[in-house]
């Protein structure tokens, strides 16, 4: 038996003698790949325009690279000082600040650091600003005492002979000597003995030579070190005394005599010049802020986002008169669970006529139901502005009728009523058009047999008709919930203060304070709301049962 089934699949080929499994497998392959091709473009704009900025809505939501980058030397300071201990960073971690804060100003980038840190700190952008346009002074009291030592210390020259490798100095003097101005001066090379001898000046001066090459293409060569590149070499020559053996000629003699020179010079320190730029410099709280946000990521923005903050004591809620995105993310989900009632308390009747009346009428009335789609959301929610203010037309309705005094006009714009009346009006359509789909493919003919069996036309509607519209039901109420959640023209012209939103509060900080940390932050906890809601409803409904049709 065997024998005979292995024979038979020994002769099942195609014409031109291939296994047919095999050429059935790559006929299959075929139809594959050209179907991917169908969908390639779909794809390509669904992964560009949908996937990719939720990736970097998500990484936005926990990027705190800005610090790490303007600040690095002072984050790698900072890892030895203790933020529980009570006294403020030494004056490693200071210098550490100077030095970085001098490169940071120079290139602009104090002031977005600073604007990053206010965030978590009212106070830290104005603190950097106010010192950005002060660092350049710090050290000031040694460049002076150093040049009154030796003039040579005033030249660049000097410098140059004192931290550059001798391969830069060679390269840089075969390009001053080709004077092309279409190459670039060669990046500027810190030598071994600088390194070595004259470590944290060795590393300023060197910061120093980038922005210059780079921020004002120029040359280190043509120009003198910033004031801190002095209070760098102060420092290290105390530390080390004899740094001059690292060197030769007159270099060396130059070294030494300031090294012998330093101890009688009039000193300050890098706190005392933070803090008499800024007395804040001498506040626990801004260096333990600075630690707490040194990382590259930070949980800070999810933190604000929920109305809780880090502190040296762990995290904790933000005082209650500061509390407001919880509120709104409340206020939201509330709204939206109305005008979704709201839609399908109007819709269903809509939706029901108009699947009973006849072709003619129901094409007539469907336009209408249609009219909004073609008329401005702008438009439509400007006619709401003047409907319902205490001036408009309904309220004047209400006092011509006698329903309400002319003292006691309703409160209808502005305000939750406002937002809840105007969005109901405008996502409408989302939840009749489900619900039609859905009852024009229901039968009369079975509300007529329950009724033929003696039920009243209330049990026939309840328990007959009403329980094939449930997928149009969900359908519509899904449409219309996470529709109204996201939404943000309307409640912003007529919500007032107490019918916005949570996304209103997400397009402030994108468009106005610049917080697009907690916008993104926002944004996420927002999709991670409606993706719950989703799950609790295939939980509770069954996703299976939503139906367009």
């Amino acid at each position: 038996m065997s024998d005979t089934t292995s024979n038979t699949a020994e002769k099942l080929t195609t014409s031109d003698g291939k296994p047919l499994k095999a050429s059935f497998a790559k006929a299959l392959r075929r139809q594959k790949m050209r179907a991917l091709i169908l969908i390639a473009p779909l794809l390509l704009f669904v992964l560009i325009s949908f996937a990719a900025p939720i990736v970097d809505m998500l990484f936005r939501s926990v990027q705190n690279e800005i610090v790490p980058e303007t600040l690095p030397r002072t984050v790698t300071a900072l890892e030895s000082w203790d933020p529980a201990s009570g006294e403020l960073p030494d004056e490693f971690v200071f210098a550490a600040q100077r030095d970085d804060l001098i490169i940071a100003a120079e290139r602009k980038q104090h002031t977005r650091l600073g604007s990053r840190l206010n965030y978590e700190m009212t106070g830290m952008s104005s603190l950097f600003r106010k010192t950005g346009r002060r660092v350049d002074d710090f050290g000031e009291i040694f460049t002076e005492q150093f040049e009154d030592l030796n003039g040579a210390w005033v030249e660049p020259a000097t410098w140059v002979s004192l931290m550059a490798s001798e391969d830069w100095i060679a390269a840089q003097t075969e390009w001053a000597s080709a004077d092309d101005d279409t190459v670039a001066e060669p990046a500027f090379e810190v030598s071994e003995a600088a390194k070595e001898a004259l470590p944290r000046t060795a590393e300023i001066y060197a910061g120093f030579a980038n922005v210059i090459q780079t921020e004002d293409e120029d040359s280190p060569t043509e120009e003198e070190p910033w004031n801190p590149v002095y209070a760098a070499l102060y420092g290290d020559l105390i530390a080390n005394p004899d740094a001059a053996a690292n060197y030769s000629g007159a270099t060396a003699e130059l070294l030494a005599t300031a090294a012998a020179a330093v101890p009688d010079f009039e000193a300050t320190t890098a706190r005392e010049e933070f803090i008499d730029a800024d007395e804040d410099w001498g506040s626990l709280d801004v260096w333990q802020t600075l630690y707490r946000f040194k990382g590259p990521y930070t949980a800070g923005y999810y933190l604000a986002a929920l109305d809780a903050q880090m502190t040296a004591d762990g995290i904790e809620m933000v005082p209650e008169d500061q509390r407001i995105y919880l509120l709104l993310f409340m206020r939201t989900l509330v709204l939206s669970v109305v005008i979704t009632f709201s839609c399908l308390i109007l819709g269903y009747p809509i939706a029901f006529l108009l699947s009973h009346l006849p072709l003619r009428s129901a094409n007539l009335l469907m336009i209408l139901v249609l009219l909004p789609f073609w008329t401005s959301l702008l438009v439509r929610t400007s006619a709401w502005k003047v409907l319902l203010q205490q001036q408009g037309v309904i309220n004047d309705i209400l006092v011509f009728i006698g329903l309400v005094s002319d003292d006691g006009r309703l409160a209808l714009i502005n305000n939750a009523t406002g937002t809840v009346i105007a969005m109901t009006h405008i996502l409408l359509p989302f939840m009749i058009l489900p619900l039609y789909s859905v009852m024009k493919t229901i039968s009369p003919t079975y509300v007529r047999a329950a009724k033929s069996l003696g039920a009243t036309d209330w049990t026939a509607f309840w328990r007959i008709y009403f329980p094939q519209t449930v997928p149009g039901i969900g359908a519509g109420a899904v449409l219309v919930f996470i529709l109204s959640i996201g939404y943000y023209i309307t409640p912003e012209l007529v919500g007032g203060t107490s019918g916005i939103f949570i996304s209103n509060r997400i397009a402030y900080h994108i468009s106005s304070s610049l917080n697009w940390g907690l916008a993104a932050a926002l944004g996420t906890l927002l999709l991670v709301v409606v993706l719950l809601c989703f799950v609790i409803y295939d939980k509770l409904v069954g996703i299976d049962n939503v139906k367009l049709g």
